[in-house]
C-alpha cells in the first residue's frame, strides 16, 4: 500500500490502542472530552440514540466520566447542520449553565435518515458497525479514537465533525495538533482537484506554507465551498508540488502520487469558546430559524481576509432554497467577517466517506486503503465455521452463520443469523435479519430488517432493494412514477406483479415526494424470519416476472418503518447474537483447556 499508507496504519493503530484502554474506564480530567454531543433529526431519533448510548455505557464500550448529550433539532422546518450547530450551543448552555464555557466539546452531526445507506437509517449512521474490534467498534468509537489526542491540546471550544466520514493521518513524533487559537481552526488534507469540486477548499497563505513535514500551521486567505476547477485556479487555491495527491476511484482523497497539482480540502473544524458564544448570541437574537444553514459553506466562507459576501446569494449548491436563506447568510457574514480561519495542514492524511452503499461495500470488502489502514477484518466478532474456506473479500460483523451457508465475495453481513441453506450473491448487504429457510439471495441485493411497534405489538418489516437503487429520487406526479427503478424494473411493473394499486394512498409522504423511500410496499409480519421471506418473495417475483400478491398485508414505506421502529427490540436481537457469540467463545476456551490438560 506504500510507505505513507503504512505510516497512517501505524499511527491509527496507536490511537485505537489508547482508546481501547479507555473503554469502560473513567477518563481523568483533561484526558478526554468534557462533552460529546450527537445531533438528531427529531425527538424519535434522539430517543434511539440515547438508548444506544446507555447500552454502550452498560457494556463498558465507552469511556465513563464523560457527559454524553443527544440534542434533537427543533420541530419545524429543517435547519441543516449549521442550524443544528447553533441549536447545540443553546442546548449546552441550557444543560450546563456557565460551566460550558470551560468545556472541550466534540459535536458529531448525526441527524438525518441515511437514505443512501439505509441499513443505518433506523439506528443512525453514527452507530454503523465496523468490521474490527472486540466487541466491534461502531463509527462513534472510531471517531472518539481518531480524535483521542485533541482534547489534551485544546482550549475550551467545540470541534465539529460529521458521522459518516473518517480522517486517518500520520504526523512526526514531535508534532502535535493544537487547537488554541481564537476564531476557527480547520484540518486540511491534500487532495486531487476533482475532490475539491465536492468539498470545501482552503486558499492558503502560501508565504507561511512549505508543504513539508507531517503537519503545518497555516493562515487561510479564504474558503471556497464546492468550487469548480476554474474558481480553484483563479483564486490561488491550487498548489503545484511534485508530490501532490491523486484521487483514487474510491471516493477517498487519494494517496500522494506524481500529480503536479493539488488543493487542500476540509474535514473537521474547531470554534474557540468566545466565537461559539458570539454564534449563540446570534441564534438567540434570531428567534426561530426557518432555513437550512450549512456549517461548512455558511460559516467558513465568511472567514479570512479574502472573504467576500458574493456566496450569500449563490444558492446553486442548496438542495432546497428556503425563504430567508440569503438574509440569514448575510447576517452570518456580517457577524463572522474578519474572524480568523487557521488551518492545520496534515500532509500525510486521508479522508474517507462511508455514506453510500457503494462506499460501504468498497471500503469494507475490497482491497481499499481504509481496510488496510484500519486493519478491517473479513470476520469480526462473529461465528462463521466456514470462514477459512471463504474469500476474505467479504465482511461479517457480529453475526452467526451456520455451517453450509455460502456468502459471495464483496458482501457485508451485519447483526444477522444466517441458516445452513442460505446463499448470498456477490456485492450484497444483509442487516439485522434472521434467515432460517432455504433461499438464494441474488447479487447486489440490499436486505435490512426493522422491528416496528404498531398498536403496542412488536412486528417486523424487511426492506429489500438493489444496492444501486436511488432511495432519494422522487417525483411529484403519480403519472411519473415509471421513472422510479426497483432492482432494474420500473415501479409500476412491480406494483402490478404484487397486486398493488398505484394511487396517492400508495405513498406515505405528505408533500408530494413520491419515491422508493415513501412507497408503501413492504409487508408487516409477526416474525423476523417471515418478514425476510416475504420481502425476498417480492424480489423474486420481480426478477422472474411472476405474480406475488401482497393484497391482504399491512404495507409500510421505509419512511414509516422509521416512524414505528422499535429500537428496544432491535437492540434485544443484537444482544442475543452478542451473548451467543460470547458463550460459544467461552465454551471454545474451556474445551481448549480441557483438551490441553
Amino acid at each position: 500500500m506504500g510507505e505513507r499508507s503504512a505510516a497512517r496504519r501505524e499511527d491509527t493503530g496507536l490511537r485505537l490502542a489508547r482508546f481501547a484502554a479507555l473503554r469502560g474506564a473513567v477518563a481523568r480530567p483533561g484526558e478526554f472530552w468534557d462533552v460529546v454531543v450527537l445531533t438528531a433529526a427529531d425527538a424519535a431519533q434522539a430517543g434511539a440514540f440515547r438508548e444506544q448510548l446507555a447500552e454502550k455505557l452498560r457494556r463498558a464500550e465507552l469511556p465513563r466520566g464523560v457527559r454524553y448529550l443527544v440534542c434533537a433539532d427543533p420541530a419545524g422546518p429543517r435547519i441543516g447542520n449549521g442550524g443544528s450547530t447553533l441549536h447545540v450551543l443553546q442546548c449546552l448552555e441550557e444543560q450546563y449553565g456557565d460551566q460550558w464555557t470551560s468545556f472541550t466539546v466534540l459535536l458529531i452531526h448525526s441527524g438525518g435518515y441515511s437514505q443512501r445507506l439505509p441499513n443505518a437509517s433506523a439506528l443512525g449512521k453514527i452507530f454503523t458497525a465496523l468490521p474490527f474490534g472486540d466487541p466491534v467498534f461502531q463509527m462513534l468509537e472510531l471517531k472518539l479514537a481518531m480524535y483521542i489526542d485533541f482534547p489534551r491540546h485544546m482550549k475550551p471550544g467545540v470541534l465539529i465533525t460529521c458521522s459518516d466520514d473518517i480522517e486517518l493521518y500520520s504526523t512526526g513524533v514531535t508534532e502535535t495538533i493544537i487547537f488554541d487559537k481564537p476564531g476557527f481552526t480547520a484540518l486540511a488534507h491534500p487532495s486531487d482537484l476533482a475532490v475539491g469540486t465536492t468539498h470545501g477548499v482552503f486558499v492558503l497563505d502560501l508565504s507561511s506554507f512549505s508543504g513539508e513535514g507531517g503537519l503545518e500551521y497555516v493562515s487561510c486567505y479564504r474558503f471556497l465551498h464546492k468550487p469548480d476547477m476554474e474558481t480553484m485556479q483563479q483564486s490561488g487555491a491550487v498548489c503545484v508540488r511534485g508530490d501532490c495527491p491523486q484521487l483514487s476511484s474510491s471516493g477517498s482523497h487519494g494517496d500522494l502520487g506524481m500529480a503536479s497539482e493539488c488543493v487542500y480540502t476540509d474535514s473537521v473544524f474547531y470554534i474557540d469558546h468566545s466565537t461559539a458564544k458570539q454564534l449563540l448570541m446570534f441564534y438567540k437574537q434570531m428567534g426561530t430559524l426557518c432555513c437550512e444553514i450549512d456549517a461548512y459553506g455558511d460559516f467558513l466562507q465568511a472567514l479570512g481576509p479574502g472573504a467576500t459576501p458574493d456566496y450569500t446569494k449563490n444558492t446553486s449548491n442548496v438542495s432546497k432554497e428556503d425563504s430567508g436563506l440569503v438574509e440569514v447568510r448575510q447576517q452570518l457574514y456580517s457577524l463572522l467577517q474578519g474572524t480568523a480561519l487557521n488551518v492545520i495542514v496534515l500532509n500525510n492524511s486521508q479522508f474517507y466517506h462511508i455514506g453510500t452503499t457503494q462506499e460501504y461495500l468498497f471500503h469494507f470488502t475490497a482491497e481499499s486503503k481504509l481496510r488496510f489502514e484500519l486493519d478491517l477484518q473479513p470476520v469480526a466478532f462473529s461465528i462463521f465455521a466456514d470462514a477459512a474456506t471463504t474469500s476474505d473479500q467479504l465482511s461479517i460483523i457480529q453475526s452467526i452463520l451456520e455451517p453450509g451457508c455460502v456468502i459471495g465475495p464483496g458482501s457485508v453481513i451485519e447483526y444477522s443469523r444466517i441458516g445452513p441453506e442460505v446463499s448470498v450473491g456477490k456485492g450484497s448487504i444483509v442487516s439485522g435479519s434472521y434467515i432460517n429457510f432455504s433461499v438464494d439471495i441474488p447479487s447486489n441485493c440490499f436486505l435490512s430488517s426493522v422491528s416496528v411497534k404498531i398498536n403496542e405489538r412488536v412486528e417486523y418489516v424487511t426492506m429489500v432493494f438493489s444496492v444501486g437503487d436511488d432511495l432519494k429520487k422522487s417525483v411529484k406526479l403519480l403519472s411519473d412514477i415509471h421513472s422510479l427503478q426497483f432492482f432494474g424494473a420500473c415501479l409500476p411493473e412491480c406494483l402490478e406483479l404484487w397486486s398493488i394499486e398505484a394511487s396517492d394512498q400508495l405513498f406515505s409522504s405528505k408533500d408530494a415526494h413520491l419515491g422508493l423511500w415513501t412507497a408503501r410496499i413492504f409487508p408487516v409480519c409477526s416474525t423476523l424470519s417471515e418478514s425476510v421471506r416475504m420481502s425476498l418473495n417480492m424480489l423474486n417475483s420481480v426478477q422472474h416476472t411472476s405474480a406475488f400478491k401482497l393484497s391482504g398485508f399491512q404495507l409500510l414505506s421505509v419512511e414509516e418503518m422509521l416512524i414505528y421502529k422499535d429500537v428496544e427490540d432491535m437492540l434485544k436481537f443484537r444482544k442475543q447474537i452478542y451473548d451467543e457469540i460470547c458463550q460459544q467463545r467461552q465454551k471454545g476456551k474451556s474445551d481448549f483447556r480441557m483438551n490441553s490438560t
